[in-house]
């Protein structure tokens, strides 16, 4: 079975030392003071201040920022060891954090929100959050932040595609280099995407959408890929670790992190017997979509400034690198030295892209609606 995402065979082996690389780094904002009343220069632009850690608290509430996810643990660690300050270890959903969010909008109980990025927008529908741009929000794709620093994004996902090398090996196949390729009747009879109704769904159909021509408004390529592979066996999975352990199905579209995990954190498999590859479409169209996760400062939080300094620490370089520990793709990706365990760069940059989230957002539950009702793939509900 594959060990939870922040314990990593990777992040055994490296996050202790890039905690301690942080500490001995010192201060990620500018340090102008000493012993009590120390203060720290956090926020970009106009949102730039001075916070002072008298007052922060001993435990910081945000929420999702839990052990075993994200390699979160790690990120809070390293922040105590860093300021004093712990994380308390907030396990929920986005959507949890969301309606716990809105139950207690008059008296927060959390500073901050971090999680699903579209989540972090309802949420700025709601009037829950609050403007603060932190340091480095300029480095972030402009389409991955808001312009007012409502919300902005720390991390990402990448529709992938997940296959057994030793299966195709028997099978005489060779690697998948587009999306055309899965539609091979060898490999489509045993072809499994994640449900459409979920944020990773969602994102493998509008991957597949885009490398063929569509965009949000437009499903009818998706739906016309689906009906070819739907005549060799494709159909619609929520769980793939077991079936791609007992060779059930050789291939398996879902976010890049969890290709690797199963790569390389699964006792079942040899490392060469999964590969994992990100593809664009039959004419070199992006095909494959970066999901985002990312914070929002919340809306009369408590410990404000405490918040500002975490949401400034999680941007900066050497935090960044920790997502990499638990294959996750950090917002800053392109200016780190991306590990050698995930595809490689220029297959990133060839294939992946982004589309509006607020458009997204405005528009997911007709998109989700469409695709379970005209996809003849099995098990969308």
């Amino acid at each position: 079975m594959s060990e939870p995402t922040g314990t990593t065979r990777r992040s055994v082996l490296t996050s202790g030392a890039t905690a301690g690389t942080l500490a001995v780094a010192g201060c990620l904002s500018d340090f102008t003071g000493g012993g009590s009343g120390q203060t720290y220069t956090v926020g970009h632009g106009d949102h730039e201040m001075d916070v002072d850690a008298g007052a922060f608290p001993e435990e910081l509430h945000i929420y999702c920022v839990q052990t075993g996810w994200s390699n979160w643990g790690a990120v809070m660690e390293a922040f105590e060891d860093e300021y004093g300050v712990s994380l308390y270890d907030a396990q929920g959903s986005s959507g949890e954090a969301l309606e716990d969010m809105r139950a207690n909008a008059r008296n927060p109980t959390h500073s901050a929100y971090n999680g699903g990025y579209s989540f972090g927008l309802e949420a700025m529908s709601d009037d829950l959050t609050a403007e603060y741009k932190p340091e480095n929000w300029d480095v972030v794709p402009d389409d991955l932040k808001t312009d007012d620093g409502h919300v902005t994004a720390t991390r990402q996902m990448t529709t992938s595609v997940t296959y057994r090398t030793d299966v195709y090996e028997e099978r005489g196949l060779d690697a998948p280099e587009t999306w055309e390729d899965l539609k091979h009747p060898d490999i489509a009879k045993d072809l499994a995407f994640t449900p459409p109704h979920t944020a990773n769904g969602q994102a493998s159909a509008l991957s597949v959408n885009r490398a063929y021509g569509g965009d949000l408004d437009d499903l009818d390529p998706v739906i016309e890929y689906h009906e070819e592979i739907a005549e060799h066996g494709a159909d619609f999975r929520r769980n793939v670790e077991g079936p791609m352990t007992s060779g059930e199905i050789s291939t398996v579209v879902e976010y890049d992190y969890t290709g690797l995990n199963l790569k390389y954190n699964n006792d079942e498999f040899d490392e060469d017997q999964i590969d994992v590859a990100v593809l664009p479409g039959p004419d070199g169209e992006p095909g494959a979509m970066n999901v985002p996760y990312g914070y929002a400062l919340l809306r009369n939080a408590p410990n404000p400034e405490a918040a500002k300094l975490f949401m400034d620490f999680v941007l900066t370089e050497d935090c960044q690198e920790l997502f990499f520990d638990a294959y996750v793709r950090p917002i800053r990706a392109d200016e780190l030295d991306q590990p050698d365990e995930f595809p490689a760069q220029s297959a990133y940059d060839e294939a992946q892209f982004t589309v509006d989230q607020e458009e997204l957002v405005s528009k997911q539950a007709d998109i989700q609606d469409e695709l379970v009702e005209r996809t003849p793939l099995q098990g969308a509900q």
